[in-house]
């Protein structure tokens, strides 16, 4: 029997984790043996660790835009990270490499590239993050999830994929959703979430119109780690989460339209399962500007609307959740048009490809 293996990094975020969990039940399902390697103490340790895969940790340094004194003794981890890999590539010997992105990635990809190992990267935004574009030029090949993407990589080794979609996501049941949060049905539900850690615009400004709003929905608000409000608890129709992991089928579900930042992952996710969303991208003022560019694509496609961050108020987000639900049907038909097709069976096929022309 041929021998499969394949080591996976990715780390800093749960996004730069989540779409390898997505990849690994079918990765399985071909035979193949899965490490990873992450840092001591990132997010990705316990997801990876929790899915019973084996982990391998090194040391990595942050890669920042802006002055920091560790931009100084920072690098002296990467060199350090780089090594590390790159001893562990050449001990485990993989057929390939499936790196994911976040500052852990940069050593793993180099101590690939030494090693003579294809590696294959996911790039989620529409232009690439600092850590992808320091290790493009170590990849075989890079998955990209939005068709504008292809125009700001080099086009013999950018491939359009779509980004994977864990396969439990697409299988949840409303009426556990709405039991989980102790709703009828006789309202609609919405649904906000504001990434990982939160948007604290986000939460005070549904939390300043709650009132208004649960004359018209039942409410389930992911509200990031340490912003629950224990004053709302008792509140009917609102349910407040700071992070939900198997709760989140259902949730979603459940969610007649959904308002929430614009990371790639997400917002591929309720695509695929054709939910009429609201975009608020994270301000250009804290980030690099993906989730801006993310937002505008996808509104430019018809599958969202898009508030920007600066233009938030009571009245403004009102009236385009109410919009919103308004004209639900328009956005779910155009988002049934959506041909990208399935993300994990694309990114799987190419490492089969990659792994089959370095055999």
């Amino acid at each position: 029997m041929e021998n499969k293996k394949i080591i996976m990094t990715g780390g800093g975020s749960a996004g730069h984790v989540t779409p390898n969990l997505a990849l690994i039940p079918r990765l399985k399902e071909l035979g193949y043996d899965i490490e990873y390697i992450g840092t001591e103490e990132g997010i990705e340790r316990k997801i990876i660790e929790e899915n019973k895969i084996k982990y391998h940790a090194i040391a990595s340094g942050k890669l920042r835009r802006y002055f920091d004194v560790k931009n100084f003794t920072d690098p002296f981890k990467v060199v350090k990270g780089i090594w590390q890999a790159y001893d562990i590539i050449k001990k485990q010997k993989p057929n390939v490499v499936f790196s994911k992105g976040g500052f852990v990635a940069v050593p793993v990809v180099i101590g690939a590239y030494f090693n003579r190992v294809p590696v294959i990267a996911h790039e989620s935004d529409i232009t690439p993050g600092l850590a992808n574009k320091l290790s493009v030029p170590y990849c075989t090949k890079v998955c990209v999830t939005f068709p504008e993407a292809l125009k700001k990589l080099n086009k013999n080794k950018a491939v359009l994929t779509g980004t994977p979609i864990r396969k439990e996501l697409l299988e949840g049941s409303q009426i556990k959703g709405l039991s989980i949060c102790g709703f009828n049905q006789a309202k609609p539900v919405l649904y906000i979430m504001g990434g990982s850690l939160g948007s604290k615009a986000i939460n005070e400004s549904i939390r300043k119109n709650l009132d208004k709003l649960l004359l018209s929905f039942n409410i389930i608000h992911i509200c990031g780690k340490g912003n629950i409000d224990d004053n709302l608890n008792s509140e009917k129709g609102y349910k407040q989460f700071e992070y939900v992991n198997e709760e989140l089928p259902h949730l979603m579900a459940a969610a007649d339209i959904i308002v929430s930042r614009a990371g790639a992952n997400s917002i591929f996710e309720f695509l695929a399962l054709k939910k009429p969303n609201l975009l608020i991208p994270l301000s250009a003022k804290s980030s690099r500007g993906d989730q801006i560019l993310n937002a505008a694509s996808f509104e430019k496609c018809g599958y969202s609307m898009v508030l920007l961050e600066e233009e938030v108020n009571e009245t403004s987000l009102l009236n385009k959740i109410k919009e919103l639900y308004d004209s639900k049907e328009i956005f779910i038909k155009r988002m049934e048009k959506n041909n990208l097709g399935d993300g994990v069976e694309a990114i799987v096929k190419l490492i089969e490809k990659v792994k089959k022309n370095n055999s």
